[in-house]
């Protein structure tokens, strides 16, 4: 992947998580909401995604996005702020 597409995903990231934030303050006090229920849905499952995507690529955002089949890869590999853009 071009490093545009780090970015992308990072981006992708960063308003699904503020999306994902907004609305569950909206649900705790509309919690029958359908349209927030369904909103929640769509944004989280574009986040996993998103996360996936960029581990796959890119390594791990999160320290439960490590995969330790064999060493702990965390300190492996580039901190995002190493990579080159």
């Amino acid at each position: 992947m071009r490093p545009s597409e780090r970015e992308e995903l990072l981006r992708c990231i960063d308003t699904t998580s503020f999306a994902i934030d907004d609305v569950t303050l909206y649900l705790d006090t509309h919690p029958t909401d359908k349209a927030a229920l369904e909103y929640y849905a769509k944004v989280n499952a574009l986040r996993k995604q998103a996360i996936k995507d960029y581990t796959t690529y890119f390594g791990p955002l999160m320290i439960d996005d490590v995969n330790t089949t064999n060493i702990w890869s965390w300190v492996q590999d580039p901190w995002p702020w190493e990579m080159e853009r």
